[in-house]
């Protein structure tokens, strides 16, 4: 809707994950790393936590986004299912196999051969868990710690990333033997100030933004308000933007931001001058970063 008024080319906050708007921040890109090593290599199941909102789906797309065509059989699970048959009956979906009609045996048994006829091929299997906290029988987690056993000149046929927030943790820590097969373990946090300001610029940029319509203090009362979290960055700017339309503003103010004139007046870091350190960040980045 606001798009033609604040010459963008696409929303630049949309809350649905896009690998176009990935922003790399320290965090990240260490995590996107660590990831796309352990998959890469081989090197066992990946564990990448955090807090709701980091990004974490966001990682995980980007790393699919940049694994070599035809290289990789790749299943997706998202919001898996919490009961051992139906989990593995939809890995197979993913996949494009047809379940078995059988039991939890046979439906491990074909996965099995799955994942060793695309070794044979040349193929890699990833198998990616997105919203794996919400996995909490144990015999859940012992039907993936079983779909980890075969194995190839030491290495592991199947690269499992398991994706969720820290309650996770301890699902995989109450079967050891999973548990001890983690190869890889990052973690994803909030973004600083200056990493919040520039995740903004970036976003922007990549839709189409020839400046930042954003005022320094309106993008430190993003920050203070989203605490740094992308999907709180994501729902707050896509508003301010909105608002700032309707009022045909000719930027994005900090009443915007915060719902109202009156909450603008009140806030604390308006008053102490925060806004400093966002226009000169956003000076020394010529106002919209590469």
């Amino acid at each position: 809707m606001y798009e033609a008024y604040w010459n963008l080319r696409m929303p630049p906050f949309e809350s649905r994950p896009d690998p176009r708007f990935f922003y790399g921040s320290r965090v990240h890109l260490e995590c996107l790393t660590r990831l796309e090593y352990a998959v890469t290599r081989r090197k066992g199941p990946v564990l990448l936590t955090g807090a709701a909102g980091c990004g974490k789906t966001l990682v995980c797309r980007r790393l699919l986004a940049s694994l070599p065509k035809g290289a990789h059989e790749v299943a997706v699970l998202a919001d898996p299912e919490p009961e051992p048959e139906p989990f593995l009956r939809e890995a197979l979906r993913q996949w494009g196999q047809e379940p078995a009609s059988g039991g939890k045996a046979e439906l491990v048994a074909q996965i099995r051969s799955y994942l060793l006829e695309n070794h044979r091929r040349g193929v890699e299997s990833v198998l990616v868990v997105d919203g794996a906290h919400a996995i909490q029988k144990p015999e859940t987690w012992n039907e993936i710690r079983l779909l980890l056993n075969p194995r190839f000149g030491g290495r592991f046929l199947l690269a499992l990333v398991l994706v969720g927030r820290s309650e996770v943790v301890s699902g995989v820590r109450s079967l050891p033997p999973l548990d001890q097969r983690i190869g890889v373990r990052a973690q994803l946090a909030p973004l600083s100030r200056d990493e919040t300001i520039r995740y903004v610029l970036t976003r922007l940029k990549r839709a189409g933004a020839g400046r930042c319509m954003f005022r320094p203090r309106a993008l430190d009362a993003v920050y203070q308000l989203s605490g740094g979290v992308p999907r709180e960055i994501n729902s707050l700017c896509d508003a301010a933007l909105l608002r700032g339309y309707l009022e045909r503003a000719e930027h994005v103010a900090v009443h915007h931001v915060v719902f109202g004139e009156e909450a603008a007046a009140d806030c604390p870091w308006e008053a102490r001058g925060h806004g400093a350190g966002a226009r000169g960040l956003a000076r020394s980045s010529g106002s919209m970063p590469q």
